[in-house]
């Protein structure tokens, strides 16, 4: 079945851009895909997707290389064995159990409760500035910003400087695209370490403790729960992962609201619908495409042999319209069950998924109140980030009728 699907098809730029046909070609022909001449898996179909997400010591979360387009246009893998710090989103049981005690119970019940009017303050703000230029960059104006200004007063940095925090971020997902070349990767690694810094703020919380996750990393590293180097990593990947999955929804749901004025229309007259359209939206463009495990030992998935220390794809945004578990699977439905897999599945189930569906609902009500419509701006074209990691927009031209 392998044999009608090309090897560099994984990685072709036209696929990159538009993914869908490619992912009901997976569904069909091969639900668990050995890419040709390559040691990378794919695996799209929901059933066996939650297979793999259970099978954890088969398939480990444990990050041993990036990939890369090979001269050929095929997926190559940059491996680092055992130097990856693993931590929280790439560790497997048991450390991976006492990294989330540290920091969920932090993440969820003192925090994010308390964030909903900052967030609507941001939203506000950046929203405005917006509005006022008729015509704009949804995703430089809003759907950067409102995140990256989020995640960071969630964790408790001090005195951040939002403009280096969004860089990092971005530049740390960068590295996971999959679609650059050796060069841009050692590039990214440089232009994405903020470890200093961070270290920094650590010392700064354990003077100052405040009520934060910057704090409660700061405890678990002074009584030994996390090395030092663990307790940075955390804060670097929640600070990526927590800004890119949010910025990411905000452009794909803005988009679909764009190019859609009787939607618009729909929850301006029912915004209590607006959760049900975050969950759709989330579901037919989820922020990550995909998250990687690697397999601990010969074994197999939906009858295919997959060799030990082999990359596996969780494709997230195949499974997610996979017509074996959702009708119309392409089609916005409000009402669905829940039971999209867009925040991960199984015990890496996103910790911050409460927080990027409270950012959505908060920006899009305010985008909505705030107008009258919206639009892609005539003779502009939205254009997607060249990542076989994350669907997100680079650039997302809107034209807006403020009330």
């Amino acid at each position: 079945m392998d044999q009608v699907l090309s090897g560099t098809e994984l990685l072709d730029p036209a696929i990159i851009q538009n993914p869908h046909p490619f992912y009901r070609q997976l569904l069909e022909q091969a639900p668990v895909w050995r890419v040709p001449d390559t040691d990378v898996v794919v695996v799209s179909s929901f059933e066996l997707l939650a297979e793999a997400a259970r099978r954890v010591e088969d398939f480990s979360s444990n990050m041993r290389c990036l990939l890369y387009r090979d001269a050929s246009g095929l997926p190559a893998r940059l491996s680092f064995g055992d130097m990856m710090v693993q931590t929280l989103a790439t560790a497997d049981p048991p450390l991976h159990t006492a990294h989330k005690r540290t920091v969920f119970p932090e993440f969820v019940a003192k925090r994010m409760a308390l964030l909903a009017p900052e967030i609507t303050e941001a939203a506000t703000h950046y929203t405005a500035q917006a509005l006022a230029k008729g015509s704009a960059d949804f995703m430089a104006e809003i759907g950067n910003w409102v995140p990256i200004s989020v995640i960071s007063r969630l964790i408790g940095f001090r005195d951040s400087d939002l403009d280096s925090l969004l860089r990092s971020a971005l530049n740390s997902v960068a590295m996971l695209a999959g679609t650059g070349d050796l060069a841009q990767i050692q590039h990214l690694w440089t232009a994405s370490n903020i470890t200093a810094w961070i270290a920094e703020q650590l010392a700064q919380a354990a003077e100052a403790p405040g009520n934060d996750i910057l704090t409660s990393i700061e405890r678990g590293v002074a009584s030994g729960a996390l090395k030092t180097q663990e307790g940075i990593t955390i804060l670097q990947t929640m600070l990526a992962a927590g800004g890119e999955s949010t910025t990411s929804l905000l452009g794909n749901a803005a988009r679909i609201l764009a190019e859609d004025s009787a939607l618009q229309a729909e929850l301006r007259a029912a915004p209590e619908q607006i959760p049900a359209f975050v969950e759709e939206a989330a579901r037919l463009e989820p922020p990550f495409r995909h998250h990687m495990r690697v397999a601990t030992k010969d074994t197999e998935l939906g009858g295919v042999a997959i060799p030990a220390d082999a990359t596996v794809l969780l494709f997230w945004g195949a499974a997610n319209r996979d017509p074996a578990m959702f009708d119309a699977p392409d089609e916005l439905r409000f009402g669905r069950p829940l039971r999209h897999v867009t925040f991960g599945r199984g015990i890496h189930q996103c910790v911050g998924a409460p927080l990027a569906r409270l950012e959505a609902k908060i920006v899009l009500t305010v985008l909505l109140e705030h107008t009258s419509g919206f639009c892609i701006e005539p003779g502009e074209s939205p254009e997607w980030v060249d990542s076989l990691m994350v669907r997100r927009y680079a650039r997302l031209p809107l034209q807006f009728r403020a009330r």
